[in-house]
C-alpha cells in the first residue's frame, strides 16, 4: 500500500522517521476499485495504473509491489520532475519496497510527450535497479513507459 513518511524530531540530536502504510483509496479513490488486482502482463498493467499518468505534464515515476502471487500489495511515486525528467535512485526504489516486504516489483513511469521509447538514461536507470535487485533479491518484473494511449514494456522488448 501506499506509504505515508513521518519525521518526529527527539530530544536527542537524532530524528526519528517512521513508516506507516495507509489505505491506496486514502489517496485516490479511483484506485479503490482495483483492490488487490494480480497482474498477468503489460498490456493489463497499463489499462490498470495509467490513470495515475492521465493529464500529468511532468514526468513521475511509480513503483508497484508486488506479493510472491504478482498481486499489487501496494505502490509509491517515488518521484515528480520536470516536463522531460524525473530523479530517481535505486535507494528509493527499494526503500518502500522493503519495508512492505514486496516479492517483486514493476517501475512505472510516463513521458509527457507521449514518445514511448525510452531513453538512454531510461536504460540506464533500468539496469542499476535490475542489478540491485539481484542482489537484495526482489527482482524487477517490467519497467514501462506510459505516453499518452501507447506505453513501452521493457520486458516484451528484452530490455530488462
Amino acid at each position: 500500500m501506499p506509504s505515508k513518511l513521518f519525521t518526529y524530531k527527539s530530544r536527542s540530536s537524532f530524528t526519528t522517521v517512521t513508516w506507516r502504510f495507509c489505505e491506496s483509496a486514502e489517496i485516490d479513490p479511483a484506485i479503490k476499485p482495483k483492490g488487490k488486482l494480480q497482474m498477468v502482463g503489460p498490456e493489463e498493467v497499463y489499462e490498470t495504473w495509467k490513470f495515475l499518468f492521465d493529464g500529468q505534464v511532468r514526468e513521475r515515476f511509480v513503483v508497484l509491489w508486488l506479493s510472491a502471487t504478482n498481486r499489487v500489495n501496494g505502490f509509491e511515486v517515488i518521484s515528480e520532475g520536470s516536463l522531460n525528467a524525473t530523479i530517481v535512485h535505486p535507494r528509493e526504489v527499494f526503500r518502500g519496497a522493503i519495508v512492505a516486504t514486496a516479492g517483486s516489483i514493476i517501475l512505472l513511469h510516463n513521458h509527457p510527450s507521449g514518445n514511448p521509447d525510452p531513453s538512454n538514461e531510461d536504460k540506464m536507470l533500468t539496469r542499476q535497479v535490475v542489478e540491485a535487485g539481484k542482489i537484495i533479491g526482489i527482482p524487477v518484473y517490467d519497467h514501462m513507459i506510459f505516453a499518452g494511449n501507447k506505453y513501452t514494456s521493457f520486458a516484451e522488448r528484452g530490455l530488462l
